[in-house]
């Protein structure tokens, strides 16, 4: 493999998402042929669904019964933990709270959003210390019970999954398969449960349950409610909005802007939003996985050439993800 050159190399039109099963790499050869079908994802689509991908059912039955329960408590008792109030982002945002289209009024859904914490909390956490925009305790609400222990093992499960993802995509842009370990010691990796009420009215309506917009960090691993479609993903060249509904067995993963900007825009960072259409409510879970904050991020020299060349200036991962978090809540942050 080698990486292209020119931005001709790719269209950016797709009809629908790859599906890459992720439990096919015993030999060299099927670790080969599945890095290929990334790149080709990563390149021609930003958006792909993993199936195999090693997290139990039971994980995510739990997680999904705990954050139902959350949400269907009164809204007196979820602001108690607003995340305003808390200097790192982590808590309880409500509905409209955010809007990060500018051209929207706001995002119909309702999250509470949490970092790195270990399962059996410890006394001096230096992952935790060392998360950058996100560091700090995280703080959890009294009821319904278990809802921290079900979060976390999701977590966990699903940070697992993004330790895996690295080291294939290292093999997807031609570089050693651990060229990310020593940058991802302390990865970036916080996570929401997402809540969005059913939605009326047109299609174009300026309120959506997650205006277009692409993520902040490397890439973002998707739990979805089963059986109801919100994700949409946008063909840059047609400019049409493509379906992304729930696979059974699957997770969907996203490239995001800060992969996009090592890469040199080698790999895209899509377009996407969420619209709950369905008539029921609708829940889902990302985990926004990056790199260590000190990490300075900057196009790839394999990435750069004399017909590409860099597009971005380097920057901070963690200046980048604080300045994008300030945008998404028209804040100014201090964190802890």
């Amino acid at each position: 493999m080698s990486l292209p050159q020119t931005a001709a190399s790719v269209s950016g039109a797709f009809d629908s998402i790859p599906v890459v099963d992720i439990g096919c790499v015993s030999t060299p050869e099927e670790r080969a042929a599945l890095a290929q079908q990334i790149r080709d994802a990563c390149m021609n689509v930003g958006f792909f669904y993993i199936s195999n991908h090693g997290i139990p059912q039971e994980t995510i039955d739990e997680v999904f019964s705990a954050m139902k329960a959350y949400f269907s408590l009164p809204l007196e008792t979820k602001m108690k933990l607003y995340h305003k109030e808390v200097a790192n982002f982590k808590g309880y945002a409500p509905v409209l709270d955010s809007n990060i289209d500018p051209a929207n009024r706001g995002d119909l859904h309702e999250s509470f959003e949490i970092g790195w914490e270990e399962l059996l909390a410890k006394e001096n956490d230096e992952k935790r210390v060392n998360d950058g925009a996100m560091s700090g305790a995280n703080i959890w609400p009294l009821e319904p019970a278990g809802f921290r222990e079900a979060c976390l093992g999701y977590y966990h499960a699903a940070v697992g999954v993004g330790k895996v993802l690295f080291r294939l995509f290292a093999l997807a842009l031609d570089l050693p398969e651990t060229y990310f370990d020593d940058k991802t010691r302390d990865s970036a990796a916080n996570m929401q449960v997402l809540h969005y009420p059913p939605q009326t009215g047109s299609d174009d309506d300026r309120i959506v349950g997650f205006g277009a917009h692409t993520d902040f960090q490397c890439f973002t691993i998707l739990w979805q409610e089963p059986g109801i479609q919100a994700l949409q993903v946008l063909n840059s060249e047609s400019r049409q909005w493509i379906n992304a509904p729930p696979i059974p067995g699957t997770l969907v993963v996203n490239i995001a802007d800060q992969l996009a900007r090592w890469t040199n825009d080698v790999f895209r960072s899509t377009v996407h939003r969420a619209i709950n259409r369905s008539g029921v409510r609708r829940h889902s879970i990302p985990l926004f996985f990056g790199t260590d904050y000190h990490v300075q991020i900057e196009p790839m020299p394999s990435c750069v050439s004399l017909e590409r060349p860099p597009k971005y200036e380097p920057i901070a991962a963690g200046d980048y993800v604080q300045k994008r978090l300030e945008e998404k809540y028209h804040q100014n942050a201090t964190f802890s």
